[in-house]
């Protein structure tokens, strides 16, 4: 799962990234909200970690921004300022959730994840398509209940898929889930892992289907047409 860290305590910034990295997160940080607004711009993240004091845009305005452009990726503020009138201003702006520093790191992650099982329209820490499992504590993916090798990036195709399963997802949105800003990145490469990760599924319930011009769809081989 990939995360976006807007903050700009470099020190904490770094201890939170290391922490959230521990617990097998994909984090990245920037400093300052003009910089939020760029890389949200360019790649797509499973949840957003937002500070409310940043220098030049705030985390209010970043905020706003980002949901004025219809973009509904999940937001946690963390932040000192923990008085009712600046969780209640966060939230109608479109939060999501709301945490106050100092916290502990296991009521984080918890909160992490639960946004994430919502965002994906799940209540459960395993999501499933046919026997194929996805376990949000553990990352691991399960299918016909054997534990699936997979490479880092297969892991990253097959997981986006998994928590928008019903959902297409184009060949420009895994590239941004996959590759590293500034990396090279190609619709070719998104085409290997993809065929690869169907070669790993052929004794599974769970298709990679793919709708051209379009993108891609996992579902349940019972229910695809």
């Amino acid at each position: 799962m990939k995360l976006l860290l807007v903050e700009d305590n470099l020190e904490f910034a770094l201890w939170l990234s290391k922490a959230l990295q521990a617990e097998r997160f994909d984090v990245e940080c920037v400093h300052d909200g003009s910089a939020a607004i760029d890389r949200i711009g360019q790649s797509q993240y499973d949840l957003l970690l937002l500070d409310l004091r940043l220098p030049g845009m705030d985390g209010r305005n970043v905020l706003s921004s980002i949901r004025r452009r219809r973009n509904d990726t999940p937001v946690l503020v963390v932040t000192a300022n923990a008085s009712v009138d600046a969780k209640v201003d966060c939230l109608d702006l479109g939060a999501d959730d709301y945490v106050g520093k100092p916290f502990e790191m296991r009521e984080l992650v918890a909160r992490i994840k639960a946004l994430i099982r919502r965002h994906g329209r799940s209540s459960q820490s395993v999501v499933q398509c046919a026997d194929l499992q996805f376990d949000l504590d553990t990352h691991e993916f399960r299918a016909g209940g054997q534990p699936l090798e997979l490479t880092l990036r297969e892991h990253h195709v097959l997981e986006t898929l998994m928590l928008r399963q019903g959902k297409t997802v184009t060949k420009a949105q895994l590239m941004v889930k996959v590759f590293d800003i500034g990396s090279e990145a190609s619709e070719n490469a998104i085409e290997t892992y993809v065929h690869r990760l169907r070669r790993k599924l052929s004794g599974s319930q769970a298709r990679i289907l793919t709708l051209r011009g379009l993108g891609y769809l996992l579902r349940d081989a019972n229910a695809a047409t």
